[in-house]
């Protein structure tokens, strides 16, 4: 099966738990209370120990070592989306707080809950290592610039403490099993893959339960919203890729790079923005609108790439 049937698969099966979501959400069955406690579960057990399991049980010392460019193409992949999201703010207005949380939008995609099984799916070797090698710049962005553009006012401070979550520490732990090439019992790593697996369908049944929470036509006619989709989940991949061409990158590392820019915008984009009292449920809106296009946008973007490949 190729790269882009995997992804339709995946894309899939997002559609599937989405809906589950939502339906447990309408019948009741759920709670915004309960929604909210399964992506506390997510965040901080399952997403953690998927990324620990994935790159200590499958990825070797040497791999770990020629990857570490990708903390450079990181950086730059976060200049890019940081004047994505200043440009398309001023072109379309949207000013104050609701502007800034508009940039943060525009910065930062989904890639623990949509990334990670998507480049995993279609790279199950290294794409996991590549992801959280991602991370580590991301988690320093998200922190600093994240945290301020989901302020009121622009007010928010860097607290380095953030920097500390469970996803950081799953990751410099697993980088110590690696370069110590300490292997995993072989109960304790087919328990911890048993957890990670929820990850992903516990992450998209919250947000489709969290959609079903929102007032749905609203959000769908900000034109703001379908900018992000065009500029930072279309065009941008499609650049960024190239763009990497010319610095001989592995195609492995081109191809996540450009998939993780495809994403749509952040989840914890709103529960930053609601934690501070700012444009939470706009957040919501922006995560709506970029989700539900990206079910054609992701697959869309996949095929543009495998045609500039061959």
């Amino acid at each position: 099966m190729n790269t882009f049937w995997i992804l339709l698969e995946q894309i899939g099966l997002f559609v599937i738990y989405i809906i589950i979501g939502a339906l447990l959400i309408k019948t009741k069955v759920f709670t915004e209370i309960t929604i909210e406690s399964i992506s506390r579960f997510v965040l901080k057990l399952a997403l953690p120990v998927m990324i620990f399991v994935n790159i200590a049980g499958g990825v070797d010392r040497r791999t770990l070592f020629q990857s570490a460019g990708i903390l450079i193409y990181t950086c730059i992949f976060y200049i890019f989306t940081f004047l994505i999201g200043k440009g398309l703010s001023r072109l379309f207005h949207v000013k104050g707080d609701q502007g800034q949380v508009y940039h943060a939008l525009a910065m930062f995609g989904n890639v623990g809950f949509m990334g990670i099984p998507i480049i995993t799916s279609i790279l199950p070797q290294n794409g996991m290592l590549y992801i959280s090698i991602f991370t580590i710049i991301d988690q320093l962005v998200l922190w600093t610039v994240g945290v301020k553009l989901t302020t009121p006012s622009g007010e928010g401070k860097f607290d380095p403490r953030k920097l500390i979550n469970p996803s950081t520490v799953a990751i410099l732990l697993s980088m110590v099993f690696v370069i110590g090439r300490i292997p995993l019992p072989a109960l304790l790593d087919t328990g911890l893959q048993k957890i990670g697996n929820t990850a992903t369908p516990l992450a998209m049944i919250y947000l489709g339960g969290v959609f079903a929470c929102i007032d749905i036509r609203r959000y769908i006619r900000s034109i703001e919203f379908y900018g992000i989709i065009f500029m930072k989940m279309i065009l941008f991949p499609v650049i960024f890729y190239l763009l990497l061409g010319f610095f001989q990158t592995p195609e492995e590392i081109r191809l996540t790079m450009s998939l993780l820019g495809a994403m749509p915008a952040m989840s914890s984009v709103v529960m930053m923005a609601k934690a501070s009292g700012s444009e939470g449920d706009y957040a919501m809106g922006g995560v709506f609108v970029t989700t539900l296009c990206s079910i054609v946008t992701i697959p869309a973007v996949c095929w543009i790439l495998q045609k500039l490949l061959f």
